[in-house]
């Protein structure tokens, strides 16, 4: 009687230890993106929805269709080929004015790089959501057991005040006791040059005992990129180059006074020049000739 009464017991709190476990996943579910997963070229890290999510076709103008950034698209090139090839390469912080192709060179030259890779040589890239940051360890652990070379790439970084998840980002990609994985490099793209409000520093500056520790604390995150590549504001000469290209790809009849004098007009309505407002423009075009450009 005992024994039986001893293997019920047994048999419940393993029907217990089973519900808990469920209840756990349920929770939190496993990650997707293992050792063998990564088939694809393209990801974007959804840790809240299961892990690694296939993209199947990137957005994003082609890199011969990038203009006025010729000298941060040889560099971040060149930067991004030797990774691929399995020499040193730096991280890239691409920062400065808004709508000047940032996230698109970064895309394009992922793009440029594998037109002429096979197989397991490919790079994959994979987009990081600023909001996930502090699920960046879990992250390089799933990637430092991949075979292939991996591009982590987060768009409009950046931190506010009371935001202290730069401090795992920090660890993450330099400085921590695992390193970053040998087979992954991160680019990150923002407004700001050191990822911070000016304002943030100087209030740190001020409660700080001493405020030179202050702001090295802050600005020590920007040192973990390697590489920096400014982007500011375009000329008229750059945005009508922009225009002409985009027109002359997509195959849009104007003659080129009128699309010339249509560009500035909206440029105008717009309030500056910009790649983004350039691809707008043309958008716009498109659609009043009705002709379709993607």
């Amino acid at each position: 009687m005992a024994s039986d009464t001893k293997s019920g017991a047994l048999a419940l709190d393993a029907a217990l230890l089973a519900r808990i476990a469920a209840a756990l996943e349920r929770l939190a579910p496993p990650v997707a993106g293992g050792p063998s997963d990564l088939t694809g070229d393209a990801y974007v890290w959804e840790p809240q929805a299961g892990g690694l999510m296939a993209v199947q076709a990137m957005a994003g103008p082609g890199i011969a269709l990038l203009k006025a950034v010729d000298a941060q698209r040889d560099i971040l090139m060149a930067n991004t080929s030797r990774f691929a090839d399995g020499l040193p390469a730096n991280n890239a912080l691409l920062w400065g004015a808004r709508g000047m192709g940032k996230s698109s060179l970064i895309k394009a030259v992922h793009g440029a790089v594998n037109e002429t890779r096979k197989g397991d040589a490919r790079l994959v890239i994979i987009e990081l959501h600023r909001e996930d940051i502090a699920t960046l360890p879990q992250l390089l652990r799933i990637l430092r057991a991949q075979k292939r070379r991996v591009l982590l790439f987060c768009d409009d970084l950046s931190f506010d005040k009371e935001d202290a998840s730069y401090k795992s980002l920090k660890a993450a990609l330099e400085g921590g006791i695992e390193g970053r994985p040998a087979n992954v490099l991160f680019y990150a793209t923002s407004n700001r040059r050191h990822l911070m409000p000016r304002e943030m520093m100087e209030n740190e500056r001020g409660g700080a005992i001493n405020p030179g520790e202050a702001v090295e604390e802050k600005v020590s995150l920007s040192d973990r990129f390697g590489l920096w590549l400014g982007f500011h504001g375009c000329g008229q000469d750059a945005y009508l180059a922009m225009v002409t290209g985009y027109a002359a790809h997509y195959g849009l009849k104007l003659p080129a006074a009128h699309l010339r004098q249509r560009a500035l007009a909206w440029a105008m309505g717009r309030g500056g020049r910009s790649g983004r407002v350039a691809w707008q423009f043309i958008q716009d075009l498109a659609g009043e000739l009705g002709q379709k450009i993607q």
